[in-house]
């Protein structure tokens, strides 16, 4: 059987699996445990075409039974053994990446942010940040953490009163409207999120800032074009945090050449991204479920369009601790309003994304995933300081 050949495989950690017959089988040779139990046998020939569209449909609709309190040791299982069962050729991931143009990306992107701000204040804190906080100390809120990348970012971006500032995948403003309030600047932030946008304009306006930040709902591609020569730029500083990972692959090259025309000569640029240490498309039943058109970008593949760009790269942090700790914290809250969630959506959607939310984690805590802060500039400027700027 394709299970046993699978499960024996294991070095780290050990599976006690109940079949669909009621037979239970234990597998591994020590440590951490999961608890699962297979209800259909056709989940196991569906996985021979694509493991992970299999799996996380069948756990989904309740073909695979794990309790939700094994789901992160599940992942360290499948992390940890990950070089053995890459060699059982049989169960070869299937990507089926959804394609991503420019005629598609807004409405990839309201499948996932435009299901209800009510839903994301659920499990996100008060600034609505969707991204990787900022920890300085074990007992950091996420609250605290959040205020604090906001102010990790900005130290990067060295924004200067007067300075005119593009935020590229703006969320819900907070970024902003921070950077308004503390630098005296003025900006533009665009997304393609109508809940995002509207959200992000009652902020400007409850925050006294609406005569110097506008949001706006449009793709970046369209910024060198637009009739208002207020969005066209040029801009001193560009922003972009938890946006590239939905640019697509094939757009890669066409994001950064936006940025080098938008910014001024030795204006500065801070990226916040997703990488993936392997060069591979995104998961398949994310990009089905969860992520539609989406792809994370090695390091060095950033580092190479930076250059084909005629960017200047001055510095690269990997903050993947901090994103793990995020996310672990959300899905906590994610789980706590479980019932809330179900009633306004469904149990289907509830588990789609606590599913998603601890697979994340674990690509963070243990797997290939990074968090990548880059500050690259048009130019190489001569005024670059010393040390690395500190938020604090």
């Amino acid at each position: 059987m394709v299970v046993d050949r699978l499960l024996s495989r294991l070095e780290f950690g050990r599976v006690e699996l109940t079949f669909w017959d009621g037979e239970t089988r234990r597998y591994g040779r020590g440590g951490p445990e999961a608890h699962l139990r297979l209800t259909d046998p056709a989940v196991v020939r569906r996985a021979l075409r694509s493991a992970s569209l299999a799996v996380g449909e069948a756990y989904v609709d309740g073909d695979i039974q794990i309790p939700e309190d094994d789901l992160d040791t599940l992942f360290w299982i499948l992390a940890s053994n990950r070089a053995r069962f890459r060699a059982l050729r049989p169960l070869r991931l299937l990507h089926r990446t959804e394609p991503n143009r420019r005629s598609t990306q807004r409405g990839q992107i309201s499948r996932h942010y435009d299901v209800g701000n009510a839903y994301y204040r659920l499990f996100l804190d008060d600034t609505l940040s969707y991204f990787c906080a900022y920890f300085t100390s074990d007992d950091d809120t996420l609250e605290t953490a959040q205020r604090q990348k906001i102010d990790h970012t900005l130290a990067k971006l060295r924004p200067l009163p007067g300075h005119r500032i593009l935020d590229i995948g703006c969320g819900w403003g907070h970024l902003l409207v921070g950077a308004a309030k503390a630098h005296e600047v003025t900006g533009v932030g665009i997304t393609l999120s109508s809940e995002q946008l509207a959200e992000a304009r009652t902020l400007a306006e409850r925050e006294g800032v609406a005569d110097r930040v506008r949001f706006e709902l449009m793709n970046f591609q369209d910024l060198a074009t637009c009739s208002d020569p207020a969005l066209r730029g040029p801009f001193d500083r560009v922003v972009s945090v938890g946006m590239f990972e939905h640019v697509g692959r094939r757009l890669h090259p066409v994001f950064f050449a936006a940025v080098r025309d938008l910014l001024v000569t030795h204006g500065i640029a801070v990226m916040n991204t997703i990488t993936d240490q392997r060069d591979q498309q995104v998961d398949a039943w994310v990009d089905r479920y969860v992520f539609p058109g989406g792809h994370l970008p090695t390091v060095a593949r950033i580092e190479r369009l930076l250059a084909a760009s005629g960017l200047w790269s001055v510095d690269r942090e990997n903050l993947w601790r901090h994103y793990g700790r995020t996310v672990g914290l959300w899905r906590e809250r994610h789980r706590a309003h479980r019932a809330e969630i179900v009633a306004m959506y469904d149990e289907r959607f509830y588990r789609i994304r606590d599913l998603w939310l601890a697979g994340s984690k674990a690509g963070f805590d243990y797997g290939s995933l990074g968090l990548t802060q880059l500050v690259f500039t048009k130019g190489k400027p001569a005024d670059w300081p010393w040390v690395r700027p500190d938020a604090g």
